[in-house]
């Protein structure tokens, strides 16, 4: 199995991107910087940074690099200082400090201990005096935050506070310590002998706004001078999402004060973009290998891969390699398996995943963690039938789980080699699935399934069939999650929002949201309009939804569904194509549905 972690091996290509990033570290005439390093969750921000620190350690004993995760500190009471002391920490071990350099470090320590006296007394004001804070920005009042703050606490003296605050902001005494702070922090950095100070920022993508401000307004204080660089890796639209949360009660803001908070921070945003196809394969070939190759010959294989990569990335392919060689003679059935097996993956998991690395890792870790569970039992599964297998439970798990239910019946065979022969009119059971594309490009994938016994596969997999909603939420990306809760809510607002964005999640996140809402809906005895309304409406929202949204809607009771949800479920027929399967349900409704099927009817007519 695969670590869920950063790595320092280059399986994805980052090479390109880790120089950029050096170039704009090692640039003295641009330092300080901030630099932005963005992607999707999962997409490697961590890796890119461990990298980068790795190669800029070895190429200059000097500089001094720090990886500050910002989730760790989620618990403390202000991320600001929290920062701040873990700068002057790492600083501190260093064990040839002058005279001189230990003097300024016990200064700067003193303004930390400040600094966090302060927000003790009143957090509120430490926004604007430490770095202007996001105050200025959104150029909010005293007034404002007085009013924000007051209903909360009926009993605070207003005038008082109002008092305290201005007298903070008109503080010339301590706005000159945030000057003398940064004037002993360049000081320290030239006595220290360190040549660059690199802090990589990283895991915000998992923070509350509160620490995800804190964190990016501290860095405010490092970016005035000096051989300073910080490297904040995140998810752009979450950091923009925080800024927008912290401050959506704001009147009169006419801009998009997420964009503007972050183009005013991030001075050179660097992108990762999503694997393609070929990536993907090269990607969980690597995976597959290291784990199948002793480690000289992975290595060696490493090496002759980024080689020929290097010569043109462009039509760069792992089978252009030459597995004729020598030393790979004694293993080349292993890697023809493990080749087969990247191929047979990859096409389908860079469209369902969006390329994401870390899902790509997820989905190999769930397959070994199912060989070897057959293993201790006894049992030998071939890993070509379980990964087959295994994709339809990421992107299609209604199908999936009606297989397995028909696998244990004894009725999938006929089924299932009606489907992946093409001959559709004899589909029954899986007839909701005959016009889905997806579909159809499965049972293009070798090997053919409806020949093989799948009990024991199925046997492996059944706590699939029993995790519900705690599975699909705890493997949402942050993104996913805001789209699940905004659905969830069942209000017309969010779930328009929430259909406007699901373009920047992988169709597996869609797939899973998809079944969450019908969970959540189908355990209730009568279903309010609305939050049939909404499953209907986010089920058309995408085509890639309109199989499996179907068949989760025949899988309702007709007592379920009130008579007022009737011109919501023919648009959802005339929108998906389904009104003949929609009108076939009704009929098999029967009587208990007779009403609904009279207006579903008519409004199919409108």
């Amino acid at each position: 199995m695969w670590k869920d972690s950063e790595t320092e091996l280059d399986f994805l290509d980052y090479d390109c991107l880790v120089n950029v990033l050096k170039d704009i570290i090692n640039n003295e005439e641009l330092l300080p910087a901030s630099i932005g390093v963005y992607g999707d969750w999962g997409s490697g921000k961590s890796s890119l940074m461990q990298m980068c620190k790795r190669q800029l350690e070895i190429e200059d004993k000097k500089i001094k690099c720090l990886v500050f995760n910002g989730w760790l500190f989620e618990s403390y009471d202000d991320a600001k200082t929290a920062i701040l002391g873990t700068i002057l920490d790492e600083i501190s071990k260093n064990t040839t400090l002058t005279e001189k350099a230990e003097k300024l470090l016990k200064g700067l320590y003193n303004s930390v201990d400040k600094f966090k006296l302060l927000t003790k007394a009143g957090k509120a004001s430490l926004d604007f005096v430490l770095t202007g804070g996001i105050g200025t920005l959104a150029n909010i009042t005293v007034e404002s935050i007085m009013k924000k703050i007051s209903p909360k606490i009926p009993e605070i003296d207003i005038d008082n506070i109002k008092e305290s605050v201005n007298d903070e902001l008109n503080n010339k005494e301590l706005r000159d310590d945030i000057r003398e702070f940064q004037k002993n922090f360049s000081e320290l950095l030239d006595e220290s002998k360190i040549s660059k100070l690199v802090v990589f920022v990283d895991e915000l993508d998992r923070c509350t706004p509160d620490t995800i401000l804190n964190t990016l307004e501290a860095i405010k204080l490092f970016l005035f001078n000096g051989n300073v660089a910080f490297v904040i890796g995140a998810d752009e639209r979450h950091i923009s999402y925080a800024v927008k949360s912290k401050f959506k009660n704001i009147e009169g803001i006419q801009i998009d004060i997420g964009k503007e908070y972050l183009e005013k921070l991030i001075q050179y945003p660097i992108r990762i973009p999503r694997l393609n196809e070929e990536e993907v394969e090269t990607y969980i070939t690597a995976l597959l290998l290291q784990k199948e190759l002793p480690k000289e010959v992975f290595e060696k294989w490493v090496t002759e891969m980024k080689a020929e990569r290097k010569k043109d990335f462009l039509t760069f392919s792992v089978d252009s390699l030459n597995y004729s060689n020598e030393s790979y003679s004694e293993y080349n059935r292993i890697i023809m398996d493990c080749l087969f097996i990247s191929k047979q993956l990859s096409a389908v998991l860079s469209k369902a995943l969006h390329g994401n690395p870390r899902q790509c890792k997820r989905f190999l870790n769930s397959l070994i963690m199912r060989l070897n569970m057959a293993k201790y039992k006894n049992k030998i599964l071939d890993r070509k039938i379980l990964a087959k297998i295994m994709v339809l439970e990421y992107i299609r798990p209604a199908l999936f789980n009606k297989m397995a239910i028909m696998c244990f019946e004894g009725t999938l065979q006929n089924e299932l080699e009606s489907l992946e022969q093409k001959r559709y009119d004899n589909l029954h059971e899986f007839n909701t699935w005959k016009d889905d594309n997806w579909i159809k490009e499965w049972c293009e994938i070798s090997p053919t399934l409806s020949d093989l016994n799948l009990k024991l596969y199925f046997y492996f997999m059944r706590t699939s069939l029993e995790e519900k909603i705690s599975r699909v939420s705890n493997n949402l990306s942050p993104k996913g999650q805001e789209i699940l809760d905004q659905l969830l809510s069942f209000s017309d607002i969010n779930v328009n929002k929430a259909i406007s964005s699901i373009s920047d999640i992988a169709i597996s996140e869609r797939v899973a949201i998809l079944q969450t809402m019908y969970e959540k809906i189908s355990s209730k005895s009568s279903i309010d309009i609305d939050e049939i309304k909404c499953y209907l409406k986010y089920s058309q929202s995408d085509t890639e939804l309109y199989s499996d949204s179907l068949d989760y809607l025949k899988k309702l009771r007709p007592e379920q569904i009130k008579f007022g949800s009737a011109p919501h479920i023919a648009e959802y027929a005339k929108k998906t194509k389904s009104e003949e399967q929609i009108l076939q349900l009704l009929t098999d409704w029967g009587k208990a549905g007779s009403n609904l099927q009279k207006a579903v009817v008519n409004a199919l007519k409108n």
